[in-house]
């Protein structure tokens, strides 16, 4: 009888090998780092913000609205924020929606009216998004979350033009 046991196991030994390498064992390693907050201000070159922070007062001639320098809507970017992963807040500017009103793919700025109301803000202060699950919001005046990879690219579109865009793991309502 003992043969016949050995010589079992013997017979099953590869087969259960097998079934052992397959099965997860789990891994402890060190907790995953919390996602970077990305700022507004990291996207715009050090001549940008030198520009924003001294530039005259707006005037407003006109119907239109007051327009920024031409010198700040270059879009010129940050080199080193391409291909950053981590999480942005904004508001949304919808560009492409579903029928029950999921958006699909929208602009993030950093402030509520931008695109909509005011001129646009300069092209690095845009963020083209697409967000294939789509998600829906009461209100434009309700900020978001967007997670996912930061990536240079340039879109241009009849509410504005961004230097950056991303493709959006996650969009939720903002919570600090």
């Amino acid at each position: 009888m003992i043969h016949s046991f050995r010589g079992l196991a013997m017979a099953l030994m590869p087969a259960l090998l097998v079934v052992l390498l397959s099965v997860s064992v789990p891994v402890y390693s060190e907790p995953r780092a919390e996602l970077r907050e990305i700022d507004w201000l990291e996207l715009m070159p050090a001549e940008d913000l030198a520009l924003l922070e001294n530039m005259p007062e707006l005037e407003h001639e006109g119907d239109g609205p007051p327009l920024l320098p031409d010198e700040i809507m270059t879009g010129r970017v940050v080199p080193e924020m391409g291909n950053v992963e981590g999480r942005i807040p904004g508001f949304v500017v919808p560009l492409k929606t579903t029928k029950d009103m999921r958006i699909l793919e929208f602009f993030l700025v950093p402030y509520y009216g931008a695109c909509i109301h005011v001129p646009p803000p300069p092209p690095n202060q845009l963020i083209h998004v697409k967000y294939k699950k789509g998600f829906k919001v009461e209100a434009l005046y309700d900020p978001v979350w967007v997670q996912g990879t930061l990536v240079i690219d340039r879109t241009e579109t009849d509410f504005g033009t961004s230097s950056y865009s991303m493709e959006a793991d996650v969009v939720e309502p903002y919570e600090e």
